[in-house]
């Protein structure tokens, strides 16, 4: 990884989007720092696309996608690429209702098992929010030893689920989407464009390992400086990080982007 700084002025200033984590890259205990939601609101101004792609779910990302406390983001694509709700309300889903509803009951078998399988292992608290994943708590309100995660990973995918481990939970869920899956066709739905048609055009914003995929995919990839806690864990890593950790290092991203941009 290099730092920040020394991404070329040029390359910034073609960036038009950005798409973004949401745990530990724009928030600090799942609220979303001052300097990031003023950095979000900035690049809409200046006429920069921004997408916030997470493993969150809907119900904890509704109130920021729809409503008086929606963040200036076109979207919020959640579950990992399953779920985007949209500004005006609306809400899209990658898996039509039959298949979401049978889906939902093997996730819930999972999720039971494992809490009685796993000792320590817990649903997270946003569970009742889900619909299309399961979330085990790792660090956010229970903490488990990489053993303990280790463990639950194994089971998820014995049960057949895809699985991905963010800064603060261990997400499983049925279908080969994930946050690349999810850019995609968030893009096409929402602007009518191809985001593998236009890679300069881009930039990726995250934190861990659920990001890998993301840092792999993208030309333009940004770490805030917080990522330093997975980087024995990932085999892609983005090519520049940020001085500053979680929303400052997003502002920092932001003000490099805008920059960029001045004559």
């Amino acid at each position: 990884m290099q730092s920040l700084s020394r991404w070329p002025v040029t390359e910034r200033a073609r960036i038009s989007g950005v798409f973004t984590d949401i745990d530990d890259t724009l928030t600090h205990d799942g609220a979303i720092a001052p300097e990031a939601l003023a950095a979000l609101a900035q690049l809409r101004a200046a006429g920069i696309d921004v997408f916030a792609i997470t493993g969150r779910p809907v119900g904890w990302s509704l109130p920021f996608a729809q409503g008086p406390q929606a963040w200036p983001v076109q979207a919020i694509v959640a579950e990992n690429g399953a779920v985007a709700l949209l500004p005006d309300g609306s809400r899209r889903y990658l898996q039509d209702a039959p298949e979401r509803a049978a889906n939902f009951a093997h996730l819930q078998r999972v999720l039971a098992r494992i809490e009685a399988e796993v000792p320590g292992a817990q649903r997270a608290t946003d569970s009742a929010g889900r619909e299309t994943d399961i979330a085990i708590d790792h660090s956010e309100f229970t903490h488990l030893d990489d053993a303990t995660i280790a463990r639950v990973v194994d089971l998820m995918r014995a049960e057949g689920l895809r699985v991905s481990v963010s800064s603060i939970h261990i997400n499983g869920w049925i279908g080969e989407h994930d946050k690349l899956v999810g850019a995609r066709w968030v893009l096409q739905a929402c602007l009518d464009r191809t985001l593998d048609a236009e890679p300069d055009r881009w930039v990726y914003v995250g934190d861990s390992t659920n990001d890998q995929v993301m840092f792999e995919h993208f030309r333009h990839s940004v770490g805030v400086a917080n990522i330093a806690r997975f980087v024995p864990q990932l085999r892609h890593l983005p090519v520049y990080v940020t001085d500053a950790e979680r929303g400052q290092g997003f502002a920092e991203l932001a003000h490099a982007l805008l920059s960029a941009r001045q004559p």
